[in-house]
């Protein structure tokens, strides 16, 4: 399927300027003209129609990480044409190297762009990419800054030329066309008809291995990615894969956080009312087990105030018509169920090359020999019951971050940006909620606002007014939010101090690249003048840990608070979450481990330690478990989210299960890992390690999928250990479940 380029607006240039940004990063700020404007950002969603004829650069084109991808994409097919180096040039892996990306645009004429780069770099990568309008820029970094990637989107939806996918990316491969931007693991992979547009990297492998295990191969898939805001997003997958012929069916893999979700769910409504044969679309959320105020391992994974929790997702997207499963290894069989039923085309596809089609084939015929040896077959286990409901995560508008100040911490900030806090009121005034966040749908930052502050009530009325982070809040948008508060018959007083404190909480936001800056405002009877009170603040933690910025405001963090085993987690890159008990014995139990001194005695014993690979799939684990096992008699769910991160070794597994082992609520560790980036055979080594140096006294239950999964089981076999593995997903939590407890 060939690249299509098309756009109204030619010649049109970006008009820069030299200002840097207060995030202290390289940026022009640049600013399009105005006559560059079509549609706007929209007009470029037919850009992520890769194919086999799409020409493909790589920024950071000489790098270790760019070179292995590369070399891996070249010989599957991609059409990867050279690449960037800043200020060098010659030649790597026999294609040429260019200083910038404009001149590589000029020389040879690329459609799309992979940035292979670190976090610092990526934001000055991609704005580099746009001003040189490649047509899709794939950016699969993550820990970006916030703030820098608003103020992309600025300058996103200000042209009609350019797309992005990402940040925090598998990236988008066109499996028909063999043309893969981003770090999929290809095994997985089988040329078919199923678009695919997921937040999380693992469950999208998880979703392909399914799909190619049950012969039905993909067409298109776009990881978006699982960042607060993210370049391209399911409606703008969902547009794509409607006018796609080679696209017979839809995934969409959605997690808690933000609206898109939501808004997909609409866009499917619609579809299906406006189209005859409208086409197949199945889903999966993950995230009914959060923890209230907790971000699960992506940036974006929290529920802000007034969004819907993975239950209103999972509801909305099922009202609309798609079909929901539980776990993505479901997908392989109701896909081909859904197809069946819609009679549509799934022709066998037969335009790949001797080399391609014998590879394809060989892959296939390695996964049924490995299904025959081990006498395991796949299963579709029963449908979630909606009558055992998981647990709906609180709203809360309070958020547990990296840096989240305290009271006292706040109010010194506030005062030195000239926000004066009064105490709280001790009469029952009205009171009005207002602040500056993130607006995930329209990209950009807001004004939040409500008429109330009951945080029963809050959720419901609170409202957002994006405004563009290049220019800060309009008049007109701040004369909404006022509108909002209900503050429009206040004394003039009142309203332009209430202007001003939104300029000064936009301020201190920007300079401090905050995530969300919240007050409460009252109007006492009889006075003229506001007073502000409750300030809540929480920072972005990647702009110190990837650009070592605010080392100041991040040094207050106070680590007293956090339980030690969250710290120790964290030295090795882990993201490790306790979570609740399902059927607490006393108040003691394990649900208080917010307070690190909380006695875990009297808690039960059979609970299951997951370590899983993938923020996505730790999220999704937790969630299988619960539902498996809530309604049993002696509930056996996750004790956990334990996410080893992209960057695992053997050592960090080892560290994992030393975490797991210290919670006396733990009866059997799962380990749960489909292999992209990270390899199986590592996952079974550190699994060798963890049983020599933590002294395993617990049952371990393995289920190694992805790449090295031959490798990997082959190494826990030889060992002759106390392990179980399993390559089935439906098997191995079986089993979980029965050693929990007591191996009944």
């Amino acid at each position: 399927m060939p690249f299509r380029r098309s756009c109204c607006c030619q010649g049109k240039k970006f008009l820069p300027s030299s200002k840097f940004n207060t995030c202290g990063s390289r940026t022009s700020f640049a600013l399009f003209s105005s006559s560059s404007r079509c549609n706007g950002y929209d007009d470029t969603i037919h850009n992520l129609r890769i194919g086999g004829a799409t020409r493909v650069i790589f920024q950071g084109f000489t790098g270790k990480q760019a070179t292995a991808n590369a070399k891996e994409s070249i010989e599957w097919g991609t059409q990867i044409v050279g690449g960037v180096k800043p200020g060098g040039s010659g030649e790597h892996l026999g294609l040429p190297v260019f200083p910038s990306v404009r001149a590589a645009m000029e020389q040879l004429k690329p459609d799309a762009t992979g940035i292979y780069v670190a976090a610092h770099q990526a934001a000055a990568a991609i704005e580099e990419a746009l001003e040189a309008e490649v047509p899709l820029i794939v950016a699969v970094a993550e820990h970006i800054p916030l703030h820098e990637i608003m103020r992309i989107h600025s300058m996103l939806t200000a042209q009609s030329k350019s797309r992005l996918v990402g940040a925090n990316a598998p990236g988008i491969i066109s499996v028909i066309g063999r043309c893969r931007i981003g770090f999929q693991p290809l095994p997985c992979f089988s040329p078919g008809h199923i678009g695919i547009i997921a937040k999380s990297g693992t469950l999208s492998y998880e979703t392909v291995g399914s799909l190619t295990r049950a012969g039905l191969g993909q067409s298109l898939c776009i990881g978006m990615g699982g960042d607060v805001i993210t370049g391209t997003n399911f409606v703008d997958a969902l547009k794509v894969f409607e006018h796609d012929d080679d696209t017979e069916a839809i995934i969409i893999v959605g997690e808690l956080g933000g609206t898109a979700e939501e808004e997909a769910a609409d866009w499917i409504r619609d579809y299906r009312k406006r189209v005859r044969d409208p086409k197949p679309i199945a889903g999966l959320i993950g995230g009914f087990q959060a923890p209230p105020g907790r971000i699960m391992g992506h940036a974006g994974a929290w529920v802000g105030l007034g969004e819907g929790t993975a239950e209103s997702k999972y509801k909305a997207l099922e009202n609309a018509g798609v079909t929901m499963v539980d776990h993505p290894a479901k997908f392989g069989s109701v896909m081909k169920d859904s197809l069946a039923k819609s009679g549509r085309n799934v022709k066998k596809i037969v335009c790949l090359s001797i080399d391609q089609k014998s590879t394809y084939l060989t892959f296939c015929e390695e996964q049924l020999a490995a299904q025959a040896q081990q006498h395991r077959s796949y299963h579709t286990s029963r449908h979630l019951n909606r009558s055992q409901p998981f647990p709906p995560a609180s709203q809360s508008p309070s958020q547990r971050r990296s840096l989240h100040l305290t009271v006292e911490q706040s109010l010194t900030l506030l005062n030195s940006s000239n926000i004066h806090i009064d105490s709280s009121p001790s009469s029952p005034l009205s009171s009005h909620f207002l602040g500056i966040t993130v607006a995930r749908s329209a990209r950009s930052p807001c004004i939040i606002a409500a008429p109330i502050t009951s945080p029963t009530q809050l959720p419901h009325r609170v409202r957002r007014f994006p405004f563009d982070y290049r220019t800060g809040p309009s008049h007109a948008e701040i004369q909404s939010a006022i509108s909002c508060l209900q503050l429009d018959s206040s004394p003039p007083k009142a309203k332009a101090e209430t202007v001003e404190l939104i300029h000064s909480l936009w301020t201190l936001y920007r300079s401090k690249e905050a995530i969300t800056i919240t007050v409460s405002l009252s109007l006492p009877p009889g006075d003229d003048s506001i007073r502000v009170h409750d300030p809540y603040l929480f920072f972005d933690d990647a702009a110190y840990k990837s650009c070592a910025r605010h080392s100041d405001l991040h040094a207050l963090r106070d680590t007293s608070s956090v339980p030690a085993i969250e710290l120790e987690a964290e030295k090795s890159g882990i993201v490790y979450i306790p979570l609740a008990t399902p059927i607490l014995s006393t108040d003691t139990a394990f649900a208080s481990t917010q307070n690190p001194a909380v006695s875990l005695q009297s808690s039960p014993t059979n609970l299951i330690g997951t370590l899983v690979n993938g923020a996505g799939l730790a999220m999704n684990t937790t969630d299988v478990l619960y539902a498996r096992f809530s309604s049993n008699s002696n509930p056996a769910s996750a004790a956990n989210f334990l996410d080893t991160g992209g960057k695992a070794t053997a050592r960090t597994i080892a560290t994992s299960f030393q975490l797991l082992l210290s919670d006396p609520r733990v009866a059997v560790i799962f380990v749960n890992i489909f292999g992209g980036l990270t390899l199986c055979d590592m996952i079974a080594e550190g699994i060798l390690l963890a049983f020599q140096d933590a002294g395993v006294d617990k049952p371990v239950v393995v289920r190694l999928r992805g790449t090295n999964e031959e490798r990997g089981q082959e190494i826990l076999r030889r060992a002759r250990l106390p392990i179980q593995a399993f390559d089935d997903f439906e098997e191995a939590v079986r089993e979980v479940g029965r050693l929990a407890n007591g191996g009944r």
